[in-house]
């Protein structure tokens, strides 16, 4: 398998789920150079904070980034519909490639990162397994088209080339963010310790039956995303990666296990609405294990586990291209959610 050297990284959306995992991976690499870019401070040093949805304050920014060789594109400014969602995030990776042209950055490429929106899984039922090459696309708005066709247009003119990797329902440890389905499972899993309930899957009984779903591990993401920057064979290619479908009573079961905590049959509530009123048992377990005080409404993205517990048909990302492509790690979702939510409760974020 050829590679191209690494050199030096700005990982965009560095306090996200995804650009938290890059960060560490990055890190731990004496090959990397890293830097972080968000709109709000990251604690690493010589990070970039930039409004990416305002041009001139962003080309401002990268003015100490000119030595970037590698971006990973991991922002995301969620928006009301879809057609703003679209506006919005393809003029922000607009004004960030334009920002790096500005000060010359020697880029090589771009790793940008798609979920299954890109298959018009938010649309409503499509069938699977989902392939990278299924055409032709749904109609728009969706951002991910939009950002895909900058990068190709780009390419096309002589720029760097690309990668685009498609996750689905990542697992990490980033806290704060709404679409954090460990910091959800944790949650739940510590309230329902503390009100002396049993840990129902929060869903309908078919889904929890019968419905294959999945997830990506962040930290393996972000090995995958080293290898998507570097890889010859990866180059202007977009790639599935996800974990062995499962299906949630097999899932389910297993956590509970390993979190201590009596089972019962599925209750298909909506955790945004049955969940509402928790804030002061929240507070209490903050208060006695020493938490961060996050405000409780900001901690938990219910929204999110509705929808990911609510999906009620398979969701199935085919994993062949990638692995005849040179990478074939995976990891196992059970272990990643629970090695997520132990690192959630050793930040201080998470109640045990």
């Amino acid at each position: 398998m050829t590679t191209e050297n690494s050199g030096t990284a700005l990982v965009a959306g560095a306090n996200g789920i995804i650009g938290k995992a890059l960060m560490e991976e990055l890190s731990a690499r004496s090959d990397w150079t890293a830097r972080a870019l968000s709109r709000h401070p990251h604690p690493a040093a010589g990070a970039i904070a930039a409004d990416l949805t305002d041009a001139g304050a962003t080309r401002a920014a990268l003015a100490a980034a000119g030595d970037t060789t590698h971006l990973f594109y991991a922002a995301l400014a969620p928006q009301p519909n879809l057609a703003e969602e679209n506006r919005v995030n393809g003029a922000m990776l607009r004004n960030l490639l334009d920002g790096l042209a500005a000060v010359n950055a020697p880029l090589r490429r771009v790793v940008l990162y798609q979920g299954a929106k890109v298959y018009g899984v938010h649309l409503g039922p499509v069938p699977s397994p989902f392939y990278e090459d299924e055409n032709p696309r749904h109609i728009g708005p969706n951002f991910y088209f939009t950002q895909e066709d900058e990068l190709r247009a780009r390419a096309t003119r002589g720029g760097s080339s690309w990668s685009i990797l498609r996750p689905d329902v990542v697992v990490g440890d980033a806290a704060g963010n709404a679409m954090n389905i460990a910091m959800v499972i944790g949650a739940y899993a510590a309230l329902c310790r503390a009100e002396g309930a049993a840990f129902r899957f929060p869903g309908p009984a078919h889904v929890y039956e019968g419905v294959f779903a999945q997830v990506t591990d962040a930290h393996a993401l972000a090995r995958a995303s080293l290898w998507a920057a570097t890889a010859e064979s990866a180059r202007d290619q977009a790639f599935n990666f996800v974990h062995e479908p499962f299906r949630w009573r097999r899932l389910w079961e297993k956590l509970a296990a390993a979190l201590d905590l009596p089972i019962g049959p599925p209750v298909p509530m909506r955790l945004a609405v049955h969940m509402a009123d928790k804030a002061p048992v929240w507070n209490r377990l903050v208060a006695e294990q020493g938490l961060s005080a996050m405000p409780y409404e900001r901690a938990v993205g219910w929204g999110f586990g509705d929808f990911v517990f609510h999906s009620a048909f398979d969701l199935v990302s085919d994993m062949g291209k990638i692995r005849r492509a040179g990478f074939g790690e995976s990891v196992d979702s059970a272990a990643a959610l629970l090695l997520a939510i132990g690192r959630l409760q050793a930040a201080r974020v998470l109640p045990r």
